[in-house]
């Protein structure tokens, strides 16, 4: 009987361990990349071998570095035109006066 006592124990301590690796698994995120291509498949292997690395690893690897890297600011267009022709100098424009425009002649006949 005591080896059964033994027995019961010993299978709540694997549960608990059982459990305890669950949450770690659950963790860490994992993904599925359908529809890639089969070169980009070949790419990966050739270049997780010369690395020494798994498929997966390596995948992660590239991931991993990809999005370290800062993404550059977003300028509009204005920015990017003014960046462009800065170094040629500047032109000073009067800004235009801001009038009140009344509605055209033909618009008065339409909305009648």
């Amino acid at each position: 009987m005591q080896s059964l006592g033994r027995f019961v124990e010993r299978s709540r301590y694997e549960a608990c361990a059982i459990n305890d690796c669950n949450d770690i698994i659950d963790c860490m995120a994992s993904i599925t990349i359908r529809n890639l291509e089969e070169t980009t498949k070949r790419k990966l292997k050739v270049r997780a071998a010369i690395n020494g690395r798994s498929m997966e690893q390596e995948a992660r690897e590239i991931l991993k570095s990809a999005l370290k890297s800062v993404p550059k600011k977003q300028m509009n267009l204005g920015e990017a035109i003014h960046r462009r022709f800065a170094r040629l100098g500047g032109v000073d424009l009067e800004p235009l006066p801001r009038e009140f425009v009344r509605d055209p002649d033909w618009l008065k006949d339409w909305k009648e």
